[in-house]
C-alpha cells in the first residue's frame, strides 16, 4: 500500500489454528472441524472434487455426512503462511495427505480466510486444491511461460544459426512466496536468483536471453552444455540455506535455430517452454531430441513420460535428468 503502513502482520496464532483445522479435517474429526467454522451465512467450503462446494448453514448440517466415508487420513509436512489485520486474517498452507489404508500420498494446497467472532478466530472460507502440474491436469502450461516466449522474440543474436539447446527455468509457487515475503524483498530475491542462473549459464558457455518475473530463457551451443548448466542450477538451489527456499523446474529442448522476420527460434522455444511446464518441482525435464544429442554415459535419464504439449502435434517423449551429486 503506497504511502501507508501495511495493515497485515504475520500471525502465529492463525498459523496454529490453520494447522489444527487441517489435522482435524484430514482425520475426519467432525467436532473439531465444525468447531473452528464460522456461524456466518458467508461461510464457504470448496474442496478439490467437483461436487465439494458447500455454503452457509449447509456446511454445519452436512459435514458429518461428508466425513462418514470410513476413510481415515493423516495430514503431514504442513507448512503455513498466515497474516491478520484487525478482525480479518488468512492462511495459505501446503501439506501431504496420507491414506494409511491404501498407503497413498497426495499433495494439497489450502487457503483459509478467518473472521474474528466474539474474540475468537473462526474459518469463514476454506478452499482445498491438488497442485498437479497444469500440463497433467488441464493440458496447458503456466501463462508466464507464454509471456516469456513472447518477450524473447528477436532477442537472440542475429546471424546465429544451426542446432541450439533452449532452457527454461521457473520458480515453483512463486505467487505464494511473493505474497509471503512482500514485493520489495521478493524483488531482491528474484534479482539474486537470476544472477545465480546467469553465472551457471555462462559457466557452461551459454547465454541468458531473457528473464521475466521469476522465469528465465537461455540458449546453448550444445545439449551437453545445457544439461550441465541445469544440473548446476538445481544443485545450487538444493544447497540454499536462506529462506524462502526456492524450488525450481527446468525444461530443455534442442532443435534447429531459424530466424524469420524477428521470430527467432520459433518452435524450439515453444517446445522448450512446454517441456518446462511438464516438469515437477525440483525436476529437470528434457525432450527426446535433447536426449538423443548426448552420450548415455555422461548423464543419467529416468522416468520417461509421453504427453501432449500445447500447440504441438502428437505425443512427446520427455525424460527426467538426474542432477543430485
Amino acid at each position: 500500500m503506497s504511502g501507508s503502513q501495511d495493515p497485515f502482520v504475520p500471525s502465529p496464532e492463525l498459523a496454529a489454528i490453520a494447522r489444527r483445522w487441517l489435522v482435524a479435517h484430514a482425520s475426519r474429526d467432525v467436532t473439531a472441524t465444525l468447531g473452528l467454522f464460522s456461524q456466518s451465512a458467508a461461510l464457504t467450503f470448496v474442496g478439490s472434487d467437483e461436487g465439494e462446494f458447500v455454503t452457509g448453514a449447509d456446511v454445519h448440517d452436512t459435514f458429518a455426512d461428508y466425513f462418514d466415508d470410513g476413510v481415515k487420513l493423516e495430514a503431514q509436512d504442513i507448512e503455513v503462511i498466515a497474516y491478520e489485520a484487525g478482525s480479518f486474517g488468512w492462511a495459505f498452507t501446503t501439506l501431504t495427505v496420507h491414506a494409511p489404508d491404501s498407503n497413498m500420498f497426495m499433495k494439497f494446497r489450502n487457503t483459509l480466510v478467518f473472521s474474528l467472532e466474539n474474540a475468537v478466530w473462526r474459518v469463514v472460507h476454506a478452499h482445498n486444491s491438488n497442485p498437479k502440474p497444469n500440463i497433467e491436469s488441464m493440458g496447458y502450461d503456466a501463462p508466464d511461460l507464454d509471456k516469456l516466449i513472447e518477450a524473447s522474440r528477436g532477442k537472440i543474436d542475429a546471424g546465429r544459426t544451426g542446432i541450439a539447446s533452449v532452457m527454461f527455468t521457473d520458480i515453483v509457487d512463486s505467487t505464494a512466496l511473493a505474497a509471503a515475503t512482500g514485493d520489495s524483498r521478493w524483488s531482491r530475491i528474484v534479482t539474486d536468483h537470476v544472477g545465480d542462473i546467469t553465472r551457471s549459464v555462462e559457466a557452461s558457455d551459454g547465454k541468458l536471453v531473457k528473464s521475466l518475473g521469476d522465469g528465465t530463457l537461455s540458449t546453448f551451443g550444445s545439449a551437453s552444455a545445457a544439461l550441465h548448466a541445469a544440473q548446476a542450477i538445481m544443485r545450487a538451489a538444493a544447497a540454499q540455506t536462506d529462506e524462502p527456499h526456492l524450488r525450481l523446474r527446468i525444461g530443455i529442448h534442442t532443435g534447429d535455430v531459424v530466424e524469420a522476420q524477428g521470430d527467432y527460434l520459433g518452435t524450439v522455444v515453444n517446445k522448450a517452454a512446454r517441456v518446462a511446464a511438464a516438469a515437477s518441482p525440483d525436476e529437470i525435464r528434457i525432450s527426446d531430441a535433447t536426449r538423443a544429442m548426448v552420450s548415455a554415459g555422461d548423464f543419467s535419464f529416468v522416468d520417461p513420460i509421453t504427453v501432449p504439449l500445447k500447440g504441438l502435434d502428437g505425443e512427446h517423449v520427455l525424460y527426467s535428468l538426474a542432477w543430485q551429486a
